[in-house]
């Protein structure tokens, strides 16, 4: 869905979209929207500026960092954005910038593709690590068998030759 700059007025405007899985491109990215998402929120002008005030709610597809298995996570959470036309803005090539024009993001042709800024703040919720339960046990360094699902039976005590000379230390 595309709004308008120009639709908007001081009066927020109501926002209730659904996408599903194809509608938001997170190709190559390590979450993927399983099931619908769903943003609701409020948008108005302020200062010629679309102050957007949402939540997401739907269903992630990640992978553990340790042991890469798949699991599904419910995601809801609340952002705000502030927006601004970018034939607003200076041409000039060195402008400095006040710390609160650092958190707007600048909109092409005067239209806000909201199907884009799920996906930005979809990519911004993503934790750096999530697991798929606390005591996962992860990959094993030398065959990469899932140690959740195995007991490999690769020999632990085999020391890396570039560590090798620290061993003879005592």
């Amino acid at each position: 869905m595309i709004i308008e700059l120009a639709s908007l007025g001081t009066n927020a405007k109501q926002i209730d979209i659904e996408f599903e899985p194809a509608d938001i491109d997170l190709e190559g990215e390590l979450v993927q929207i399983a099931g619908k998402a769903k943003l609701t929120g409020k948008i108005a002008l302020v200062d010629s500026k679309a102050h957007l005030s949402a939540a997401i709610k739907g269903r992630a597809s990640l992978a553990c960092t340790r042991c890469l298995e798949p699991i599904e996570r419910d995601v809801e959470f609340a952002f705000r954005d502030i927006f601004v036309d970018a034939s607003a803005e200076t041409t000039t090539e060195e402008t400095e910038l006040a710390d609160e024009a650092l958190d707007e993001s600048l909109v092409e042709n005067g239209q806000i593709d909201m199907a884009e800024v799920v996906r930005e703040q979809l990519l911004l919720w993503l934790p750096e690590q999530i697991f798929c339960r606390e005591d996962c046990r992860g990959l094993c360094p030398k065959c990469g068998g899932n140690l959740n699902l195995i007991d490999c039976k690769c020999d632990d005590e085999e020391v890396d030759p570039r560590w090798a000379a620290l061993k003879s230390l005592k």
